[in-house]
């Protein structure tokens, strides 16, 4: 069995902590630190870091992977990793199918975030803290960033939130990566010495191996991937198609949420022509296919993050038309890329954008701004000057 005497000296790892919970919750006791550390030193929880070789790394796949992906293809570590938490019993050894990007889950010691968890702390105590250490969403426990003193920090909130920890959480943090200027000033006004910049890990870190034209018959005038949760404000969209004639027609996809059923009542009502897939989710191979069945890609929410599928949209070739309150992210619509409209006037921005499709040219707009290599440039010399 692997133990940390086989994880070579000196390994730069690069670890992000996902918000993800799997499970659910369970009252039970929790094992120490300790017994978790000895059961990760005797490969009971799981191989121990090693090196990738970095020439067969390929920076593809979601916001999540793409960061840490990124920063291992420019040779900022020797590795990644990408870790998420578990509710109730300690999960199972992973089957470590992608010797490129490790996924690990951990146990949580208690429900709420930020996240704890004994399971996390024996792992560090196993194998060390990593070289750099992304903490996205609602957070971990103060212990775990205490545990990574020598790590370079970074947090990302994923959301209209600048910060979703609270300030004895985000005091720990070396850089915060925001969406837009707002945010970073919430971060200054809060933590006046931590370096902020504007650099959102979804459309940033973009994949042009992942999202690409394929030259495909156009199905769809619209496309939607978005959740089926209310801040996606899907009624925006379904308001507008109201309004326009009945031969637009739309796809929505979603990978995850609860209001699926209401959608399609919605839709029915409304005599609207909208077809959806999922949730559950399909693979990224599939939503680049569908994207590019589509003649334009939204963006309706106001309360949302700067989301992936901005650039992600773009690089499979099509414009986007995204909510003028969209509170970050909106310096991806430019000229070439796409069109705002209010939630008021998102039929004419839909009806506009469709007639004047020749206009854009949005997947050389993000192949020359917002790419990963473009992006881990950047965040190289953050780490660099902070």
């Amino acid at each position: 069995m692997q133990s940390s005497k086989t994880t070579p000296a000196g390994l730069r790892r690069i670890v992000v902590i996902s918000d993800f919970q799997s499970g659910r919750w369970e009252d039970a006791e929790f094992a120490a630190v300790e017994w978790f550390r000895e059961q990760w030193l005797c490969g009971n929880r799981g191989l121990a870091p090693q090196p990738v070789p970095r020439e067969s790394v390929e920076v593809t796949g979601g916001y999540l992977e793409r960061l840490p992906l990124a920063v291992v293809k420019e040779g900022l570590a020797d590795c990644g990793e990408i870790w998420t938490h578990r509710r109730g019993a300690i999960p199972i050894r992973g089957s470590d199918s992608n010797p490129l990007l490790t996924h690990r889950t951990f146990q949580m010691a208690r429900p709420g975030a930020p996240f704890a968890s004994n399971d996390m702390l024996g792992h560090i105590e196993a194998f060390g803290p990593p070289s750099i250490l992304c903490v996205w969403g609602l957070g971990v426990g103060e212990d775990v960033l205490s545990a990574c003193s020598s790590s370079f920090k970074i947090y990302n909130s994923i959301d209209a939130c600048a910060l979703r920890v609270p300030s004895k959480v985000s005091r720990h943090f070396d850089l915060v990566l925001t969406g837009s200027e707002w945010q970073s000033e919430v971060v200054r006004e809060r933590h006046p010495a931590i370096t902020t910049a504007i650099l959102p890990i979804g459309p940033e870190f973009a994949s042009e191996m992942t999202f690409k034209p394929l030259n495909l018959p156009k199905t769809y005038d619209v496309i939607y991937v978005a959740a089926a949760q209310a801040y996606k404000r899907h009624d925006i969209l379904f308001e507008a198609l109201a309004k326009l004639p009945r031969s637009v027609r739309t796809l929505c996809v979603c990978g995850y949420g609860e209001l699926i059923g209401a959608f399609r009542r919605q839709v029915v009502e409304l005599g609207i022509d909208v077809d959806f897939v999922g949730p559950p989710g399909v693979p990224f191979e599939e939503v680049n296919r569908l994207m590019n069945q589509a003649r334009l890609g939204v963006v309706c929410g106001v309360d949302d993050g700067a989301p992936a599928i901005l650039t992600e949209y773009m690089l499979a070739g099509i414009p986007v038309l995204a909510n003028s309150e969209l509170r970050c992210g909106l310096q991806y619509i430019t000229p070439t890329t796409g069109r705002t409209a209010s939630a008021e006037n998102f039929h004419h921005g839909i009806g506009d954008t469709l007639r004047r499709l020749a206009e854009f040219n949005p997947r050389q707009a993000v192949l020359q701004n917002w790419t990963w290599p473009h992006s881990v440039r950047k965040l190289s010399r953050l780490i660099a000057s902070a």
